[in-house]
């Protein structure tokens, strides 16, 4: 049965959000396409359910005395022992040892196994602890049920399921994304680029697009959220006489969101109560962050005007009220951190500087070595415009890219000062190289704009409205080892296989022709991948003989596949590439018998490190 409604998740660091449209088969591809929100019923109170637009990313675990029997049950649960979204952030608030936040944020972190059971992450002993992947599943299943709760007679499981992830996740936070999908019983899954979302949603909110823009425009979506920044560049070019748009790069993978500045606020005002006598331990510290959060939220609301909100975290005894340490959070506070440390006043020029390491350091997140947002954006910048291929970015006589426009996206940017802190920036470097100010596009839900957009693209992929391209920006190549015989003190020489086209659409696959090559499996064996700007002309199955300085190598990749036998085989293979929605390579190394191994890495155009 085919879907009716293409379904949008925000699955984001601070709150997951769910919007959908109906699909609508044979209707005007130019139509309004009425993406809506999905109320979301969570606990807000010990056997107190609402639906609220929002769902927090934060979990509890409960220990036996936390909540009354029975009062943490759901409409679709009545037996649930854990507590996902408003209840939990408020609960977690006075015990953070017991929650579980930021799990998007260890979903991306390599130097650790992500599935293994690491949250919260400082608990005390005797807390249980869950996977990041684990985490996400219980946040992604409550979106399903929720769903199902409130449209029985659209089963979530039937509906076309659109997941967002910010563009710099590599391909294993991608691939631990599905799987926590998949585990919390979602069945057409898309992945799709945070910044992409935040854009279809301004398409969507403005059928009139095309008088906003036009040809040679660069469009700088500029996204912070809970846990990383993100940014993408989007051309406006021209093709068969209409404007069209093109997704031209996407930044490095930067951990440094909303959850490093709660941090900053916790310790301006653990500085102030030690200057007052009062010294914070770790776990009265890991409770001040999360009122630091709740603290600051309140201040940048546009509908507050107060000075300062008061944070309380227990003492170190056991009574709950004389036990109590109180103090405040200025607004004031949050000018100075936002100001100096995250968006300071800098030159185009100015890059993120880098941290000399310690040789034994604390095991946690990887955080951004320099806090200051608009630093990594000059690097972006910067280093886009030089990698770029010439005309497909608008350049200033430095070589900076120069965006025309900027969208805004994540809940960092809904305080105004943040927007217009990097608005004056960009404004600066643009004066600098001789260009007018960029243009802001028009302001939107900015907390339901990925979930929104998500929907909206899903309609796109049923030829309905505006799709953004983004073919991939390099020719990439396999190595192949060459079966001449060997030479002492020569190794085999490397040729190199192409197995993706120069501008290979996303969501698109190709079988390579004719060709079988022999795949060492039953042992680990080393796969060496090239790429190269220049070669726009060869095709899949096009074979380099010679490897020259047109083409790059990218970092080897070691896999062991398992065989039919218990020894080591060549087993020969052909080859399929897919390159999926979200710019992972899989090449498909598929056997005459029909067992296939898969190779994955990903081929977004990154910016150097």
């Amino acid at each position: 049965m085919p879907p009716k409604y293409a379904i949008g998740i925000d699955l984001g660091t601070t709150n997951c959000a769910l919007a959908y449209a109906e699909i609508q088969p044979g209707a005007d591809p130019f139509a309004p396409a009425n993406v809506q929100l999905s109320p979301i019923p969570q606990l807000v109170n010990p056997g107190e359910t609402r639906a609220e637009d929002l769902l927090p990313s934060f979990l509890y675990l409960p220990g036996a005395s936390d909540f009354p029997a029975g009062s943490l049950g759901l409409p679709w649960d009545a037996g649930r022992e854990f507590v996902v979204g408003r209840l939990a952030q408020k609960r977690g608030v006075e015990n953070a040892g017991r929650l579980v936040s930021s799990a998007k944020s260890w979903l991306s972190h390599s130097g650790v196994d992500r599935t293994s059971a690491l949250l919260p992450f400082r608990a005390p002993e005797g807390v249980e602890k869950i996977s990041p992947v684990e985490a996400s599943r219980r946040y992604l299943e409550h979106l399903r049920q929720a769903w199902d709760s409130n449209l029985p007679d659209a089963p979530f499981a039937q509906q076309q399921v659109l997941v967002t992830v910010p563009a710099s996740f590599d391909a294993v936070a991608r691939e631990l994304t599905l799987e926590a999908a998949r585990q919390a019983g979602y069945q057409d899954i898309t992945l799709l680029e945070e910044p992409q979302a935040a854009f279809y949603a301004w398409i969507e909110r403005h059928p009139d697009w095309r008088d906003r823009v036009r040809v040679g425009d660069l469009i700088l979506v500029v996204d912070i959220g809970g846990g990383t920044t993100d940014f993408t560049l989007i051309a406006v070019t021209e093709s068969a006489g209409e404007l069209s748009l093109n997704r031209v790069a996407v930044g490095e993978h930067i951990l440094l969101g909303g959850d490093n500045i709660d941090l900053a606020l916790a310790g301006v005002v653990a500085r102030r109560l030690a200057e007052k006598g009062t010294r914070l331990d770790a776990r009265q510290h890991q409770a001040l962050w999360a009122n630091c959060r709740v603290a600051k939220e309140h201040l940048l609301d546009p509908a507050s005007k107060d000075k300062d909100q008061p944070v309380t975290i227990l003492g170190r005894g056991s009574g709950l009220v004389g036990g109590t340490v109180k103090a405040k959070l200025l607004r004031e506070d949050i000018e100075q951190v936002l100001g100096d440390g995250f968006l300071p006043a800098v030159g185009s020029g100015d890059l993120p500087a880098a941290q000399r390491r310690v040789g034994l350091q604390e095991l946690g997140l990887p955080y951004a070595a320099d806090a200051a947002i608009t630093r990594h954006m000059a690097r972006f910048l910067r280093q886009q415009a030089a990698t770029a291929e010439h005309g497909s970015v608008r350049r200033g006589p430095s070589g900076l890219a120069c965006p025309t426009h900027v969208l805004f996206n994540g809940g960092v940017l809904t305080a105004a000062m943040v927007r217009e802190r990097i608005l004056a920036t960009l404004d600066s470097w643009l004066a600098a190289e001789g260009l007018p100010p960029v243009a802001p596009l028009a302001g939107e839900d900015l907390m339901h704009a990925v979930s929104r957009g998500a929907a909206y693209y899903g309609l796109t992929r049923h030829g309905r409205g505006v799709r953004i391209r983004g073919g991939v920006p390099r020719t990439y190549y396999v190595g192949v080892e060459s079966s001449m015989p060997s030479i002492p003190g020569f190794p085999a020489p490397l040729k190199a296989l192409t197995v993706v086209a120069f501008g290979m659409e996303e969501g698109t696959q190709v079988r390579i022709p004719g060709r079988e090559f022999g795949l060492i499996v039953g042992q680990p064996a080393e796969f060496r991948f090239f790429t190269s700007a220049a070669r726009k002309n060869d095709q899949p199955g096009d074979l380099i003989e010679d490897i020259g300085e047109e083409l790059a190598e990218l970092s080897p990749m070691e896999v062991s596949f398992a065989g039919a036998e218990a020894s080591a085989e060549v087993v020969p293979v052909s080859f399929e590439t897919v390159v999926t929605e979200t710019g992972v390579l899989q090449l498909w190394c598929v056997a005459r018998d029909g067992r296939r191994w898969k190779l994955e890495f990903n081929v977004r155009e990154r910016v150097g490190a």
